[in-house]
């Protein structure tokens, strides 16, 4: 039984299900070289389902930090949620086919990253007895500031980091959402099956304990938290790519 608040699995699978892929692309079809904030989601999902397989890392960069921040605060874990971010992509991607515009490409993207994290939380709930736990170290990324700014910015993410993981599971995983990845209240409401009121007093709630312990800087040192970047951002892409078999996308 998946735990109250957080949401139900936008799809029940019933084994792997392979897209179905045309011989020939449409010769009409503009070629989609890079990432283009003119194309929306919905259409490059068309797209791949129709053959463009190497579209999907377009889409995959467009989230990746997003679903990271997402399902760090419910994993509390780095490397455990980079883990679980390329399995929700796989999950995905094999069922695309399902996906019929009922809601947001990135509200059902979301919801499958929700799903898999929660899932991997009650799994090692049934193995503590046997495993320990270890969080990983904060991350960071440097910024074009002076050496004294970046090391002043990167301790603040770090503490920011900290209060956050110290936050109750259902204040964090809101606060990432509307606080970080500025979320709409109705997609966030959506996404962990919750009212819009919910999330509201949640938010409001996390944003109060959060003050106790930030009372300036809080916006900069958030915009720091949880950074998943450059080098990292690509492997994730090309592991996700590399499993499904699919041609990396264009470049950035």
């Amino acid at each position: 039984m998946a735990r109250k608040g957080y949401g139900r699995h936008p799809f029940r699978p019933t084994g792997i299900q392979k897209l179905t892929m045309t011989s020939a692309l449409d010769a009409t079809r503009e070629p989609l070289e890079r990432d283009s904030p003119s194309v929306s989601d919905e259409e490059i999902v068309r797209r791949i389902v129709a053959g463009e397989s190497a579209l999907y890392g377009i889409l995959m960069r467009r989230y990746n930090q997003r679903l990271f921040r997402i399902v760090r605060s419910i994993v509390g874990s780095s490397s455990e949620a980079e883990d679980v971010v390329q399995q929700a992509y796989i999950a995905t991607y094999l069922n695309l086919g399902q996906f019929e515009g009922r809601s947001t490409f990135s509200t059902w993207l979301t919801r499958v990253a929700i799903h898999e994290a929660l899932a991997r939380v009650r799994l090692r709930k049934r193995r503590e007895q046997l495993l320990g736990s270890d969080g990983d170290a904060p991350i960071g990324r440097s910024l074009d500031r002076d050496p004294e700014q970046q090391a002043t910015i990167k301790e603040l993410a770090r503490l920011f980091e900290e209060a956050c993981d110290a936050l109750p599971d259902p204040y964090r995983v809101v606060f990432i959402m509307r606080g970080i990845e500025e979320m709409s209240t109705a997609e966030t409401a959506e996404c962990l099956d919750v009212t819009q009121e919910t999330v509201k007093v949640r938010f409001h709630r996390a944003r109060a304990l959060l003050r106790e312990s930030f009372n300036d800087d809080i916006a900069e040192a958030a915009r720091e938290a949880f950074s998943f970047l450059g080098k990292r951002c690509a492997r994730l892409t090309g592991s996700v790519t590399s499993a499904l078999r699919i041609p990396l996308p264009p470049p950035a």
